[in-house]
């Protein structure tokens, strides 16, 4: 197995995403891959041991992708209050849907990994890392709510994510606006809004 080229890996990855999304965990093939990457034949062997390496790498990939220090520093900026939660909020559900892909490429690996341990292994400990981390932000912020608050908005828009991508005709863009800022505004309920800084 040859790792030569890190941007190789990664556009490999990302082939990989695209092929969870678009043909579902049993379409994950090394040639649907090589295919989807535009590389020729044999390319994502010479990357990946086998389909279950793939499987978690892609994982791994999607969250890079989603990640966003500016988004994150500017969690840290302004007023710290049930407004700026919210804003944050529709940030958040904004900057996923705008990688469907990663999303739905997501739903497959949690799907395949009701059937392999190794699978539900590794995505268990790379979600309970994100979900830590954002706990802790959260808290480090100052923004009201506290680690429940974090993870039950994670659990609720998950949900809205998933309605949106999967069944974008459920609900308008105004109503998923509209739920989203009603979640916030019912769980942070008699929260006091913090100074900044």
């Amino acid at each position: 197995m040859v790792r030569r080229n890190p941007e190789r890996r990664a556009a490999l990855l990302d082939a990989s995403i695209e092929v969870l999304a678009n043909e579902g965990a049993r379409g994950l093939t090394f040639r649907a891959v090589d295919q989807q990457a535009g590389v020729p034949v044999g390319t994502a062997s010479n990357y990946f041991s086998s389909r279950g390496e793939i499987l978690k790498s892609a994982g791994e990939r999607v969250y890079e992708r989603l990640a966003d220090d500016a988004v994150l520093a500017g969690g840290l900026e302004g007023p710290r209050d049930r407004a700026r939660v919210t804003e944050l909020m529709h940030d958040l559900v904004d900057r996923v849907a705008a990688f469907p892909t990663g999303f739905l490429a997501l739903l497959e690996l949690r799907l395949e990994a009701a059937r392999r341990p190794e699978l539900r292994d590794v995505l268990t400990r790379r979600i309970r890392a994100d979900v830590d981390f954002n706990v802790e932000y959260h808290e480090k912020s100052g923004l009201p709510g506290d680690g429940t608050t974090v993870v039950l908005l994670s659990l609720a828009l998950n949900w809205l994510i998933m309605e949106r991508l999967t069944l974008p005709d459920l609900y308008t863009d105004e109503q998923r606006h509209d739920l989203v800022a009603a979640l916030v505004e019912r769980l942070l309920a008699g929260q006091p809004a913090l100074p900044p800084g």
